[in-house]
């Protein structure tokens, strides 16, 4: 017979469909508490642990100055833990009920401006070859549909329509989305297919980009494609595939896009997280501002 955690691994996996990584994330901070607990207050399970318990944990993590960003990400697993165990009547009442997250400081990710955007992709203009082509692939999806690195490695080549010009992304909780493609897209992606078939023969390799021995793309070169060539233009500290998202959310909203629309092609499930890219957008439109309105110049 399973015990509450095994259950509740199940739980994220089957019915959540969280990733294998998330789950990890969740077990290990679950099982990180229960060893503090057994260690400190001699309990063999978490499941009639009170919050004394659990801010003596807090208390330790901050003493051994793990980050206040690390911390609420473990409570926050340990809320969803106590929250599964009330909902198949495991407990009665959750000890983090009125738990309050640590404050943070708020990172501002600072994005590519729209000159450092076009020095890359002019640099890359009228790729030749495989690795070329799927580079600038790369990068241009990024920066033209806001997609995530990991929805990125895992497109399959049944996601792509050339006829709709729209691409079909998997995002976060398997939920998925069509994106638009612009003509200059559905035209490199149409040379870079070509490319492909010539390289790689086998039909059962349906994922998209690919190294040129055919073998999927990881985090780590996708992540070291985008720094190589920022780094060349830009002197921000972080030049990744997040802060391409970040520009690409950034820029749309400079541009006139709506929030609304901004927060459907990220595939955000509030707005509350699209807002964090508005405060480039908000410095823009001040500018503007400042520039148009008659009593400025008075």
């Amino acid at each position: 017979m399973k015990n509450n955690k095994e259950a509740f691994r199940d739980y994220l996996q089957l019915e959540k469909k969280y990733s294998p990584h998330t789950v990890l994330a969740y077990w290990n901070d679950i099982s990180s508490f229960e060893l503090f607990n057994s260690v400190h207050f001699d309990q063999s399970t978490i499941e009639k642990a009170n919050y004394s318990q659990i801010r003596s944990w807090i208390v330790s993590l901050v003493d051994a100055e793990v980050s206040a960003t690390s911390v609420n990400r473990k409570i926050a697993s340990l809320k969803a833990f106590y929250k599964f165990l009330l909902k198949t009547q495991q407990i009665e009442v959750s000890p983090l009920t009125k738990h309050k997250a640590l404050k943070t400081p708020k990172k501002i990710q600072i994005p590519f401006s729209e000159k450092e955007v076009n020095a890359v992709l002019d640099g890359m203009q009228n790729p030749i070859g495989f690795e070329a082509i799927r580079d600038k692939l790369i990068i241009d999806l990024f920066y033209t549909t806001g997609m995530r690195r990991t929805e990125l490695l895992h497109l399959k080549i049944a996601n792509i329509n050339l006829a709709n010009k729209t691409i079909k992304v998997l995002g976060k909780r398997n939920k998925e989305r069509i994106l638009p493609l612009l003509p200059v897209i559905t035209s490199l992606l149409e040379r870079y297919l070509l490319e492909r078939a010539a390289i790689i023969n086998d039909m059962n390799v349906d994922c998209l980009f690919l190294s040129k021995k055919g073998v999927k793309l990881n985090d780590s070169f996708v992540y070291r494609l985008i720094n190589s060539y920022f780094s060349t233009v830009s002197e921000k500290v972080k030049t990744s595939p997040h802060i391409l998202r970040h520009t690409f959310a950034t820029h749309l909203l400079n541009n006139g896009a709506d929030l609304n629309s901004v927060k459907e092609l990220l595939g955000h499930s509030s707005l509350a997280s699209t807002q964090v890219y508005t405060h480039n957008s908000l410095s823009e439109l001040k500018k503007v501002y400042q520039e148009a309105h008659p009593r400025n110049s008075k």
